[in-house]
């Protein structure tokens, strides 16, 4: 994405768990001594989904309460950017759609799946939809319930994740000193595709294959160490892309939203950005990594604790399984 759009966000919502896993809960899960967990992964807790909070539950509590900032009573289009789905099929958008009550709407729904930057690029296709004429308004959210595919055997694939869910209300107007979207940039090299994954849940893993293969594949399995490395390499050069085609320099931006990966990935960003660390918002330790849904419950806590201020130039950013490298310049 080249040229500005004329499109704001009008409103933001979140949801998250009624339950906290303490750190010291993984603790005694992992079999080490009190104070490890946070030690090791600067985890002081992260909300854990009940049963009943299923991952549309979350996403339409999120919705409603962008909707009601935004003081919308209709939109054009609800897209899902979850990194994990509910099911197969349908899509998460059209449960999230009957959760919210609109199912006779005919709104139209559908998801994005580019993992954890699926809410981004989520983002990217509805500022396309304003730019081209095509709808004036769409609602987007992310929600993800990353504790069901835990394999807490391994503590460094399973210490970080917590669940939650976010949204954004994103609207087009003619305001010549309105809201823009700056510019956008994705890469993706699959030279990593086996960094993580989730092998079950498609049609790789099949009834026939039995139930162990079934159980195993519904393990989520990350190389942490892989991920960080492919980052260090390809998101400097992403960002100063982005940034270029923004025409904005690393110092005009006042506000950065990034993917909570984990604490060394936030810290090598902090490093990247040389000055003025405390622009990065951070909520990794009561948080954790919520998959797709973290960098817009980032983006929520920007907004509340009033980091975004009109005018500001924020920048989003962050990576997902592949190996996909994304960012996102907007202005308030």
């Amino acid at each position: 994405m080249h040229k500005p759009i004329k499109a704001k966000i009008t409103g933001f919502g979140h949801y998250r768990p009624q339950k906290s896993c303490q750190s010291t809960e993984l603790d005694s899960l992992f079999n080490q001594s009190l104070g490890w967990t946070n030690e090791k992964f600067s985890i002081t807790e992260r909300p854990i989904a009940n049963r009943q909070e299923t991952t549309s539950f979350m996403a339409a509590r999120a919705c409603e309460e962008a909707l009601k900032m935004a003081n919308w009573d209709s939109f054009d289009v609800l897209i899902g950017g979850c990194g994990v789905m509910e099911q197969p099929i349908p899509s998460t958008s059209v449960f999230v759609q009957k959760e919210l009550g609109l199912e006779k709407s005919g709104i139209k729904c559908f998801d994005v799946n580019m993992t954890c930057l699926s809410f981004l690029s989520a983002f990217e296709i509805a500022a396309q939809y304003i730019a081209t004429g095509m709808i004036k308004r769409a609602l987007i959210f992310a929600s993800d319930i990353a504790s069901c595919g835990l394999d807490y055997s391994q503590p460094h694939a399973s210490a970080i994740f917590g669940d939650g869910a976010a949204a954004i209300c994103v609207e087009a107007h003619d305001d010549e000193n309105g809201g823009l979207i700056l510019a956008s940039n994705f890469k993706t090299y699959s030279s990593g595709i086996d960094t993580a994954h989730l092998r079950a849940g498609g049609t790789k893993i099949r009834i026939d294959d039995g139930y162990e293969a079934l159980k195993e594949g519904a393990k989520f399995y990350m190389d942490a160490f892989g991920i960080f490395r492919a980052a260090g390499k390809y998101l400097p050069r992403t960002l100063s892309e982005t940034l270029k085609m923004a025409q904005v320099t690393l110092d005009e931006i006042d506000v950065v939203i990034a993917h909570q990966a984990s604490a060394p990935g936030l810290e090598f960003l902090r490093n990247v950005l040389k000055t003025r660390p405390e622009r990065v918002v951070d909520i990794f330790d009561t948080f954790g990594n919520q998959i797709a849904a973290s960098l817009p419950n980032a983006l929520y806590h920007a907004h509340k604790s009033g980091m975004l201020k009109t005018g500001s130039n924020v920048l989003m950013l962050g990576t997902s399984a592949g190996i996909s490298i994304g960012a996102m310049v907007i202005r308030i």
